[in-house]
């Protein structure tokens, strides 16, 4: 079944080591378009990330975030470095005895200050596994998403292309009417200077008049191009740029139709199937 590009898919997970939420959004894009934003503790998993999205998607922008809110339980311990606060202190006092008067060091002051104090981070690889398992479920549920979206696309298209081949039966039983019409206004032209005509040249220019008006050909193509239509949204395959190519072809034959119609039933016919192929273009833009 054709799949939509167009979904939305959100994934939270709580742990020991805190919260992890995934978000996935993706719309219509020509090509598969990705764009990743990460905690900066978690910058590490772009790779695969990217990966693991190119793995199951075929078209479309896709925005990918990552939110991660530690529990207080594994924030990591603050250690002082002894060696650089001793240093420090030697500094404040020597400075402080060439000026004349007795070092009076703040702790906070000292602890403020660059490289005493440091955090201790936790190890944030149980973080970054987990964080994969869970954007192996967001995509799942996106995919999932996407499924469900190009079958409701799917039966729209195929109500269009129901309703364009009843525009074709129309045109087809509509013809010879048209065509005995065209030929009976020729003939009451000609009426009045009939006798002066060779009727064997005026029936070879009335065959040559049916043959330009005749569009069975047209009518042909379009049931080919609208049956082909029906099995390429059956299949799994990304199907979007085929049914862009079908839809060209549709309407490159209904406004051969409308260029050849000099009755306006048909030419309306040929008016109401290019409101069809506009609106399976449309509804296609959203086909993976």
């Amino acid at each position: 079944m054709s799949k939509s590009m167009t979904a939305f898919a959100r994934e939270t997970h709580t742990g020991e080591q805190g919260e992890l939420t995934w978000e996935l959004r993706s719309v219509n894009h020509r090509f598969l378009e990705t764009f990743v934003r990460l905690p900066e503790d978690l910058r590490a998993l772009e790779t695969g990330v990217r990966e693991r999205i190119s793995a199951r998607l075929d078209r479309g922008k896709v925005d990918c975030s990552l939110r991660f809110a530690p529990s207080p339980a594994a924030t990591g311990d603050l250690r002082i470095n002894h060696r650089y606060l001793e240093l420090l202190m030697a500094a404040g006092a020597e400075v402080a005895e060439r000026l004349g008067r007795p070092p009076a060091p703040d702790a906070f002051d000292l602890l403020r200050w660059p490289g005493v104090l440091a955090e201790q981070r936790p190890d944030l690889g149980p973080v970054q596994a987990q964080a994969l398992t869970l954007l192996d479920q967001t995509l799942e549920v996106l995919v999932a998403t996407r499924a469900r979206e190009g079958q409701r696309l799917a039966l729209l298209i195929r109500d269009r292309c129901d309703r364009l081949l009843e525009c074709v039966v129309s045109v087809r039983e509509r013809m010879p009417q048209v065509m005995d019409e065209v030929r009976r206004r020729i003939l009451d032209r000609l009426d009045e200077v009939r006798a002066e005509l060779d009727p064997n040249r005026l029936e070879q220019e009335l065959a040559l008049l049916a043959q330009r008006l005749d569009v069975d050909e047209e009518m042909d193509r379009l049931k080919a191009h609208v049956q082909e239509v029906r099995a390429v949204v059956a299949t799994d395959k990304p199907v979007g740029r085929r049914l862009d190519f079908l839809m060209q072809e549709l309407n490159r034959e209904a406004n051969t139709l409308g260029s050849k119609s000099s009755d306006l039933v048909v030419t309306r016919l040929a008016v109401d199937m290019k409101v069809l192929i506009e609106q399976m273009r449309e509804q296609i833009q959203n086909l993976e």
